[in-house]
């Protein structure tokens, strides 16, 4: 069994501990995260890496998430997808009264948390496949881990940028899944058809297109 090195309160600065107190559910972190601006630079900031500088991907999503949800009962839990196309994707994992759901931040639309409504982490990540079809991107697999048992760093707190995280995730056990051709067909026709609609897409027609496709948002 993982020992959950959960820090005491006090090792946050005042500006952290007080986001902490104000992000109380997934539901609240995610949307919280969703307001954040993406971070396109090569980093892998912790949770007082992202508060600091104000922007994060999607493994420093995962890091902000699990930092803050942790303080209010809910495991530091990862979900990694991983696609064909290298381009893995990575989200907290959550538990809520016996079903699975995610907190994740994305530049794709598609791509963000879920409501806690699967009964099982494989019907979670289903969800995911359709909207990760992009003409290069397709859902190959998927790994589950808690980040205290891959991660001996302080994933957390520390200032600098943690690639030994990224090199766990990659390297723990993954599940492999396969998307039917015909599914990938018809979902790769979609987005062609989406984007030769919309050039320029706003989040709204993001959200018109993948409609029926992901499953509860959160």
């Amino acid at each position: 069994m993982t020992a959950w090195r959960r820090p005491a309160l006090d090792v946050f600065t005042a500006k952290e501990r007080k986001l902490i107190q104000q992000l109380r559910t997934p539901r609240a972190v995610q949307r919280y995260l969703r307001e954040f601006p993406y971070n396109w630079r090569e980093t892998l900031r912790t949770f007082r890496g992202v508060v600091q500088h104000g922007s994060a991907h999607c493994l420093e999503a995962v890091l902000f998430a699990a930092t803050v949800l942790e303080q209010h009962g809910y495991p530091p839990l990862v979900l990694d997808i991983e696609s064909q196309d290298g381009l893995d994707h990575v989200l907290f994992l959550y538990r809520q009264d016996g079903l699975w759901g995610t907190v994740a931040r994305s530049r794709d639309e598609g791509l963000h948390g879920r409501k806690p409504v699967f009964k099982t982490v494989r019907a979670l990540v289903d969800t995911y496949m359709d909207p990760y079809v992009d003409g290069e991107g397709r859902v190959v697999g998927y790994g589950t881990t808690h980040l205290d048992a891959i991660v001996r760093t302080d994933w957390r707190l520390d200032r600098r940028s943690l690639w030994s995280v990224e090199r766990a995730l990659i390297a723990m056990p993954h599940t492999k899944v396969r998307m039917p051709e015909v599914r990938y067909a018809r979902a790769l026709r979609r987005f062609r058809d989406f984007k030769a609609a919309h050039p320029s897409p706003t989040a709204k027609d993001w959200r018109k297109h993948l409609a029926g496709q992901t499953g509860s948002w959160l």
